[in-house]
């Protein structure tokens, strides 16, 4: 199954260092089902990490095609890559232009995780552009996060 990122705008009040509160935006990566799985997703997420009110206040489709995560890295960055597909209808070279999160330490890092991460392209592909995301954290579809409300069963639990 095809993963459906949504990017989850979240504000909240943060403690800084020096011990004082200011309130934050920030952007979460989700992989749901839909806008409703989406927020319950991330709302869900939020109760655990922050003490306090939040308020999820957009929550919209990414264009994000997938996303490079590894065990350490600082940073998400959003690259922009260009694929070169061949339209045989017409004879011409398509470009097809995809986006993917890799995370990593600095712009070095990230460029060589994302060049291994796609190696299993077949198709040439240019990396146009190499950026850190504004995206905070990603949470990535979890099967042990889906819980069956109380009174209902799987449907191969059944019995006929």
């Amino acid at each position: 199954m095809m993963q459906i990122w949504f990017e989850c705008k979240v504000q909240y009040f943060k403690s800084s260092e020096d011990g004082r509160e200011r309130k934050v935006t920030e952007i979460y990566l989700v992989d749901a089902v839909s806008f409703t799985d989406a927020e319950t997703r991330i709302i869900r997420q939020m109760q655990s990490m922050v003490k306090g009110d939040f308020a999820v206040t957009d929550i919209k489709k990414s264009r994000i095609g997938d996303v490079f995560p590894y065990d350490n890295g600082e940073w998400w960055f959003k690259a922009t890559i260009n694929l070169v597909t061949i339209d045989e209808e017409a004879g011409k070279e398509k470009k097809v232009k995809t986006y993917y999160l890799v995370m990593a330490d600095d712009i070095g890092q990230a460029l060589k995780r994302l060049d291994e991460s796609l190696e299993y392209l077949v198709i040439p592909y240019v990396i146009s552009s190499l950026a850190v995301s504004t995206i905070v954290d990603i949470y990535p579809y979890d099967a042990a996060e889906t819980r069956i409300p109380e009174g209902f069963q799987k449907v191969e639990e059944k019995e006929n």
